[in-house]
């Protein structure tokens, strides 16, 4: 069965202590990062494709395009990401995202920027894979 969902606003805390646990104190699924795919679709906007297999829902796979997403602007010489739209189908334990990002070198307008420098830092503490 195919679902579709949403994947809105979300603040995550990332951190690592012990052994992680999911609903009601089972062990957590493994998370598998199935790869990223990256598409140039202007100057300053790109199109990010994750997968990964155990995810807990729809925030684990924005959490993996962000990452993405700021990797790939430190790459290319940007310092910030601002977000604007993804969306997440899962499908028999297979979880994707299609996501849509700016890059910019300044902090750009809007509620959803992100600092890559940051970010990265982050999703690397987290075991997060980048671009």
């Amino acid at each position: 069965m195919l679902r579709r969902v949403a994947a809105g606003l979300a603040l995550v805390a990332v951190g690592g202590c012990g052994a992680e646990t999911g609903r009601l104190g089972q062990p957590a699924a493994q998370k598998v990062y199935g790869g990223i795919q990256t598409r140039l679709l202007d100057d300053d906007l790109v199109n990010f494709r994750v997968s990964m297999r155990g995810a807990e829902g729809p925030v684990d796979l924005r959490l993996y395009a962000e990452c993405a997403a700021a990797q790939y602007a430190l790459i290319r010489g940007f310092d910030f990401v601002r977000h604007v739209r993804t969306t997440v189908e899962e499908e028999g334990g297979n979880w994707t995202a299609d996501a849509v990002y700016t890059v910019s070198p300044g902090l750009p307008q809007g509620l959803q920027t992100i600092d890559a420098g940051f970010t990265v830092a982050t999703c690397e503490r987290a075991g997060v894979p980048t671009v």
